[in-house]
């Protein structure tokens, strides 16, 4: 399940492998913009993480925009190396010069932009800039985030605020259940009945978290795993209660919870 820490490691692999390089294959499919892929001889010169959106830059001035969503994922596979994921779902094909492929499955979201024309935004450039400060970058701007929220209204439920991407970028469904857990909040809890220190700590807590899971195999937010995600039954990690579960949402996502450390709000 891709989240901000997901994407920044796939953006470090891809840059690692592609950076500086010719392009001698690109295959687009189904690109909604119907903008010419990079011609024969454009370099890969970026690969940048934007919360849970990656971005790729050529020298002949386009970029390419993916975002993973639920089942999404980049591959990068050495000359010769068999695929992971049937042909037919790829979305993206980048052959360099040194005979790598790096390879965009699934992916929901797949724009080719060319930013040397003047052009309308898409609905995935509005959607880009309207992001908040990426979680997963170690220079964070918390205080911005402190003050978007502030323009939020009070009755959206916690759950809610943590995966609004417009807040702050890079949670998802796993850190949503996780950060809740930690600071003891139940999800359903309005906005406007925590208070400042609590915010403020659920977001430094997803920020350490986010950074500190960047590049792992497997995402650590307790005691060498996850403490309620996925876990519904099983006892807490911290009282032994069973946890619980509940979709939540439109989309409805499921969210985990324990109904003794984490009390459900009262109005």
């Amino acid at each position: 399940m891709p989240e901000g820490d997901n994407i920044h490691a796939a953006a470090a692999r891809l840059r690692a492998a592609l950076n500086g390089h010719e392009v001698v294959r690109f295959e687009l499919r189904r690109d909604p913009r119907g903008v010419r892929s990079p011609g024969p001889g454009a370099r890969v010169v970026d690969v940048e993480a934007r919360g849970k959106h990656l971005l790729m830059s050529f020298d002949d001035g386009r970029t390419l925009h993916t975002h993973m969503q639920m089942q999404g994922a980049w591959h990068v596979y050495r000359a010769g190396q068999p695929w992971r994921r049937p042909e037919h779902r790829a979305r993206v094909i980048v052959e360099i010069d040194d005979g790598t492929t790096a390879v965009c499955f699934d992916a929901p979201l797949v724009e080719l932009r060319d930013n040397r024309h003047r052009l309308p935004p898409s609905r995935a450039e509005r959607t880009l800039a309207r992001l908040g400060p990426d979680l997963a970058d170690p220079a964070v701007d918390l205080d911005l985030i402190a003050s978007r929220l502030d323009g939020i209204n009070p009755t959206t439920t916690v759950a809610a605020v943590l995966l609004d991407q417009r807040v702050a970028a890079g949670i998802g469904n796993v850190y949503k259940s996780e950060l809740c857990w930690a600071v003891r909040v139940h999800p359903s809890t309005q906005l406007g009945a925590i208070d400042t220190e609590t915010r403020r700590e659920l977001y430094e807590l997803a920020h350490r978290l986010l950074v500190s899971n960047t590049g792992r195999a497997r995402r650590v937010t307790f005691n060498g795993g996850l403490a309620v995600y996925g876990r519904a039954r099983r006892p807490c990690p911290r009282c032994r209660t069973p946890i619980a579960r509940v979709a939540q949402g439109e989309p409805p996502r499921i969210t985990y919870w324990c109904p003794s450390c984490q009390p459900a709000p009262t109005t």
